[in-house]
């Protein structure tokens, strides 16, 4: 019997994230002025190979941006992520999108985060999802510091591809912030570089942070050009004050665009 088999590993139903990505869709777009995916970011999908994606931990969005990305930009395969295990209990739904539960500062929690971490990474098609800071962190703050699982979770693995994702949540021109996100080029765990975990650890560290260097000088541009809109949200301020603006474009025989700028959205 192999280890993987003697684990209880988290459950992926096709069934259930299509449905929630249904779900995303609508409600990112009435939070969202858009969902954005830098183009200068090299594309994520490594085929063949196990996959960690390392992401910084700036929102609450960020676990629902996984899934809405796993979805776009690695079709057909099964999620996966760890989430704090009082988290999962009261929201069960995610029990079925492949999310799977730790306890946070305990020596328990950290041996089932690497046993359940090292199983699903012993199957090709697995992507797992992990925000390595382990705490809400501006997006802006320096040095990015990571928590050693990763490191220790890929150790010995050359097969895993590592890819930084770096995520923003700014506000442009609209009422709603724009979701913004770049991927980094993956890395993976070679015996010749990486004597210790602690220099992998940094090596991802070092990747996360010029990714998230080169995102927010891509936010700071405000150039919707840059990006790739996978979702457009709803512009405008909304309500009754919209509503007028559309009727005076009608009566004006004009067609009413409820952006703040007036002209077409990338």
């Amino acid at each position: 019997m192999s280890p993987g088999s003697q684990i209880s590993l988290p459950t992926f139903s096709p069934r259930a994230f299509a449905a929630f990505v249904w779900y995303l869709e609508r409600y990112f777009a009435r939070h969202f002025d858009a969902v954005r995916v830098s183009r200068a970011g090299p594309p994520p999908e490594v085929a063949g190979s196990p996959t960690m994606v390392v992401a910084n931990h700036p929102s609450w969005w960020d676990p629902l941006m996984f899934l809405y990305l796993q979805a776009r930009t690695f079709e057909g395969r099964p999620a996966f992520g760890p989430i704090d295990a009082d988290a999962l209990a009261k929201y069960r739904l995610f029990t079925r999108l492949g999310a799977y539960g730790v306890e946070r500062g305990t020596r328990r929690g950290a041996a089932r985060f690497l046993a359940v971490t090292r199983a699903l990474l012993d199957r090709p098609e697995s992507v797992i999802w992990i925000t390595a800071q382990g705490e809400f962190v501006d997006p802006r703050e320096r040095p990015v510091r990571l928590r050693p699982g990763v490191a220790h979770a890929v150790w010995g693995r050359r097969d895993v591809a590592v890819v930084p994702l770096a995520l923003e949540y700014p506000f442009w021109d609209e009422r709603a912030p724009q979701a913004l996100a770049r991927f980094g080029e993956p890395l993976r765990w070679d015996s010749a570089k990486y004597a210790r975990p602690a220099a992998f650890t940094q090596e991802v560290e070092a990747r996360l942070e010029a990714t998230l260097d080169a995102l927010a000088a891509e936010a700071r541009s405000r150039d919707a050009g840059r990006f790739e809109t996978v979702l457009a949200g709803r512009a405008g301020v909304g309500g009754m004050y919209d509503r007028i603006r559309a009727l005076a474009a009608a009566a004006r025989g004009r067609r009413f665009d409820p952006s703040h700028r007036g002209g077409r959205r990338v």
